[in-house]
């Protein structure tokens, strides 16, 4: 990229990509990598990743493990730990109940055990949900609602 802007650097790649993803043109490939991206603005990485930042916010675009960055598909970016404190609310877990195992929860959350595992464990310090080793997890206590207030 030619030049100073006075505008920033990174805010002009960034526009530059909202309108390439706008027009689809990365639906199928995904974005290109930071270093290709680099290269095609003349920039250095912390730029491109600044730029990047801005369409993860905006919640354009998010990191695809093994993939690199894609263009989000419009499915839910909540964070998972209250979208499973929203499912217990939702679907009506009383005190004692069974908690759905990991391998369903990550079916139906579309995520790795590994993020889901990290929001249990939030859960689990909260004292929402309790493990019991060989036997599952468990609901301990029910979320006090947000949306009442």
């Amino acid at each position: 990229m030619p030049g100073a802007s006075p505008r920033g650097t990174y805010l002009l790649i960034a526009d530059a990509l909202r309108k390439e993803i706008g027009k689809g043109r990365f639906a199928e490939t995904g974005l290109p990598s930071e270093a290709a991206l680099m290269r095609e603005h003349g920039v250095a990485r912390t730029t491109v990743r600044r730029a990047l930042e801005i369409l993860e916010q905006e919640g354009l675009i998010h990191a695809a493990p093994g993939v690199g960055r894609v263009v989000s598909d419009g499915s839910e970016r909540r964070p998972l730990a209250q979208r499973v404190t929203d499912m217990i609310t939702e679907r009506g877990f009383a005190i004692g109940d069974a908690f759905p195992s990991e391998a369903r929860l990550c079916e139906e959350f579309a995520v790795s055990r590994t993020a889901l595992r990290s929001a249990l464990s939030a859960l689990e310090g909260r004292g929402i949900l309790e493990a019991v080793h060989g036997k599952g997890r468990f609901v301990r206590a029910l979320p006090v609602s947000t949306h009442d207030s």
